[in-house]
Protein backbone atom coordinates (compact mmCIF):
# COMPACT_ATOMS: atom_id res chain seq x y z
CA UNK A 1 0.00 0.00 0.00
CA UNK A 2 1.36 3.42 -1.11
CA UNK A 3 0.72 6.47 0.57
CA UNK A 4 -1.08 9.27 -1.93
CA UNK A 5 -1.23 13.39 -1.52
CA UNK A 6 -5.38 12.34 -1.39
CA UNK A 7 -4.80 10.18 2.32
CA UNK A 8 -1.88 12.70 3.33
CA UNK A 9 -4.16 15.41 3.37
CA UNK A 10 -6.96 12.84 5.31
CA UNK A 11 -4.09 12.59 7.51
CA UNK A 12 -4.13 16.18 7.85
CA UNK A 13 -7.84 16.66 8.46
CA UNK A 14 -7.75 14.23 11.19
CA UNK A 15 -5.22 15.49 13.14
CA UNK A 16 -7.06 18.97 13.01
CA UNK A 17 -10.49 17.49 14.41
CA UNK A 18 -8.44 15.66 17.40
CA UNK A 19 -6.56 16.83 20.56
CA UNK A 20 -3.52 15.14 19.41
CA UNK A 21 -0.22 17.25 19.04
CA UNK A 22 1.92 14.97 17.06
CA UNK A 23 1.49 11.80 14.65
CA UNK A 24 3.89 9.81 13.58
CA UNK A 25 2.82 6.98 10.65
CA UNK A 26 5.82 4.39 9.02
CA UNK A 27 4.85 2.69 6.18
CA UNK A 28 6.62 0.72 3.16
CA UNK A 29 9.47 2.85 3.82
CA UNK A 30 7.77 5.74 4.06
CA UNK A 31 8.05 8.09 7.49
CA UNK A 32 5.34 10.52 8.19
CA UNK A 33 5.38 13.10 11.16
CA UNK A 34 3.07 15.57 11.51
CA UNK A 35 3.16 17.66 15.08
CA UNK A 36 0.48 20.80 15.63
CA UNK A 37 2.24 24.60 15.72
CA UNK A 38 0.83 27.63 16.65
CA UNK A 39 -0.69 27.99 13.36
CA UNK A 40 -0.62 24.73 11.03
CA UNK A 41 0.23 21.26 11.40
CA UNK A 42 3.68 20.78 10.37
CA UNK A 43 4.53 18.00 7.83
CA UNK A 44 7.78 15.80 7.21
CA UNK A 45 8.01 12.86 5.28
CA UNK A 46 11.62 11.05 5.20
CA UNK A 47 12.36 7.58 3.47
CA UNK A 48 12.71 5.18 6.16
CA UNK A 49 12.78 1.47 6.59
CA UNK A 50 10.22 -0.28 8.92
CA UNK A 51 7.02 -1.74 9.21
CA UNK A 52 4.02 -0.21 9.82
CA UNK A 53 3.68 1.73 12.93
CA UNK A 54 0.98 4.97 14.28
CA UNK A 55 1.97 6.38 16.92
CA UNK A 56 -0.36 9.33 18.56
CA UNK A 57 1.45 11.60 21.33
CA UNK A 58 -0.11 10.89 24.26
CA UNK A 59 -0.84 13.81 26.21
CA UNK A 60 -4.68 14.12 24.15
CA UNK A 61 -5.36 10.33 25.76
CA UNK A 62 -6.07 11.60 29.44
CA UNK A 63 -8.41 14.86 28.05
CA UNK A 64 -10.54 11.76 26.40
CA UNK A 65 -13.99 10.51 27.87
CA UNK A 66 -13.85 12.05 30.97
CA UNK A 67 -17.34 10.88 31.72
CA UNK A 68 -16.81 8.61 34.37
CA UNK A 69 -18.23 5.33 34.66
CA UNK A 70 -22.10 5.01 35.83
CA UNK A 71 -20.89 1.97 38.02
CA UNK A 72 -17.53 0.64 40.05
CA UNK A 73 -16.12 -2.31 38.48
CA UNK A 74 -16.67 -1.65 34.70
CA UNK A 75 -14.25 -3.02 31.75
CA UNK A 76 -13.66 -0.21 29.30
CA UNK A 77 -13.54 -1.29 24.92
CA UNK A 78 -10.83 1.44 24.06
CA UNK A 79 -9.79 2.54 20.79
CA UNK A 80 -6.69 1.10 19.10
CA UNK A 81 -6.20 3.64 16.48
CA UNK A 82 -6.99 7.26 15.25
CA UNK A 83 -9.99 7.21 12.74
CA UNK A 84 -13.54 7.22 12.23
CA UNK A 85 -15.72 4.23 14.29
CA UNK A 86 -18.39 2.60 13.01
CA UNK A 87 -21.02 1.02 15.23
CA UNK A 88 -21.97 -1.17 12.08
CA UNK A 89 -21.15 -3.10 9.62
CA UNK A 90 -22.70 -0.67 6.63
CA UNK A 91 -24.72 2.05 6.67
CA UNK A 92 -28.63 1.26 7.65
CA UNK A 93 -27.47 -2.27 8.60
CA UNK A 94 -28.22 -2.44 12.82
CA UNK A 95 -25.80 -2.05 15.52
CA UNK A 96 -22.73 -4.72 16.25
CA UNK A 97 -23.64 -4.17 19.91
CA UNK A 98 -26.31 -2.03 21.73
CA UNK A 99 -26.83 -1.35 25.39
CA UNK A 100 -27.57 -4.55 27.19
CA UNK A 101 -26.27 -6.83 24.32
CA UNK A 102 -24.22 -9.96 25.57
CA UNK A 103 -20.19 -9.65 24.66
CA UNK A 104 -17.21 -12.12 24.30
CA UNK A 105 -13.92 -11.53 24.30
CA UNK A 106 -13.93 -12.12 20.42
CA UNK A 107 -17.27 -10.61 19.53
CA UNK A 108 -16.87 -7.50 17.28
CA UNK A 109 -18.21 -4.29 18.43
CA UNK A 110 -17.62 -1.78 15.96
CA UNK A 111 -15.29 -0.93 13.01
CA UNK A 112 -12.28 2.13 13.07
CA UNK A 113 -11.75 3.44 9.69
CA UNK A 114 -8.26 3.75 9.03
CA UNK A 115 -7.16 5.42 5.84
CA UNK A 116 -9.44 3.58 3.76
CA UNK A 117 -8.72 0.17 5.93
CA UNK A 118 -11.40 -0.88 8.17
CA UNK A 119 -10.27 -2.65 11.49
CA UNK A 120 -12.62 -4.65 13.15
CA UNK A 121 -12.67 -3.76 17.27
CA UNK A 122 -13.07 -6.70 19.45
CA UNK A 123 -14.81 -6.31 23.05
CA UNK A 124 -11.66 -8.02 24.68
CA UNK A 125 -13.79 -8.84 27.92
CA UNK A 126 -16.87 -10.85 28.66
CA UNK A 127 -20.33 -9.41 29.52
CA UNK A 128 -22.28 -7.08 29.10
CA UNK A 129 -22.19 -3.69 27.39
CA UNK A 130 -23.41 -0.77 29.77
CA UNK A 131 -22.47 2.60 28.37
CA UNK A 132 -21.71 3.60 24.56
CA UNK A 133 -19.79 6.56 24.23
CA UNK A 134 -19.39 7.02 20.83
CA UNK A 135 -21.67 7.63 17.99
CA UNK A 136 -21.72 5.89 14.39
CA UNK A 137 -19.34 8.00 12.07
CA UNK A 138 -17.83 9.61 15.30
CA UNK A 139 -13.15 10.79 14.59
CA UNK A 140 -12.14 8.55 17.61
CA UNK A 141 -8.69 9.05 19.23
CA UNK A 142 -6.25 6.60 20.11
CA UNK A 143 -7.22 5.44 23.85
CA UNK A 144 -10.21 6.83 23.54
CA UNK A 145 -13.14 4.57 25.51
CA UNK A 146 -16.11 3.34 23.27
CA UNK A 147 -17.75 1.05 25.45
CA UNK A 148 -18.06 0.08 28.62
CA UNK A 149 -18.99 -3.38 29.50
CA UNK A 150 -19.76 -4.98 33.00
CA UNK A 151 -17.87 -8.34 33.31
CA UNK A 152 -19.75 -11.24 34.05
Amino acid sequence: MTLTAKDVAEILRLLEASNFDSFRLEMNGVKIELRRGSAAPELSLVNAAAAPVAEPAESARATRNATPPSEAGLAEIRSPFVGIFYRAPRPNEPPFVQIGSQVGEDTMVGIIEVMKMMNPIRAGVKGEVVEILCENAALVEYGEILMRVRPG
